[in-house]
């Protein structure tokens, strides 16, 4: 008798098929929610580690600039920011746009969707997610870049401003 116990508890200890099949389908279901949950939840985490990194740029071009003075730094290099890298391993552009002596510079602004630059000292941006970028915001290849407007009172994506 204790034999026929012994058998039937270790036949029940077995998963059958449908429970297997059961399981696999549960856990699919929590990961096709829990994958672009995570996706997003990362992207917005670099989204706003570009807005720390393009404020603390900002904030050493600024202590770069001598008392009494507008001169801004031609390049990142200046202020020894040149290897400084965006969330998605690119380096951060940056446009001097109160030099004058780049021809064409204000032409090169990043502008807003009127067309008009949105800065008059200099634009400070990383490229995003898809590292494309043009100048109007409204385009499609500019939409997800991390950009620094209206002189330092907007630091967002570009597609909020």
């Amino acid at each position: 008798m204790s034999n026929q116990i012994f058998h039937s508890y270790v036949k029940q200890q077995a998963f059958t098929l449908i429970e297997l099949l059961v399981t696999v389908a549960i856990v699919a279901i929590i990961s096709t929610v829990a994958v672009p949950a995570y996706t997003d939840y990362s992207e917005r985490i670099k989204v706003e580690q570009a807005i720390l990194d393009i404020s603390k740029i900002e904030m050493r071009i600024e202590g770069f600039i001598p008392t009494g003075s507008s001169h801004y730094p031609d390049s990142l290099a200046e202020i020894g920011m040149n290897d400084f890298l965006d969330p998605w391993g690119r380096p951060y552009q940056y446009l001097n746009l109160s030099n004058p002596k780049i021809p064409g510079i204000k032409g090169k602004a990043r502008k807003d969707k009127n067309l008009v630059p949105v800065n008059s000292d200099f634009d400070l941006y990383s490229l995003g997610k898809d590292g494309r970028s043009v100048a109007p915001f409204t385009a499609s290849a500019s939409r997800d870049d991390v950009v620094r407007a209206n002189d330092g009172r907007f630091v967002g994506l570009a597609s909020k401003h």
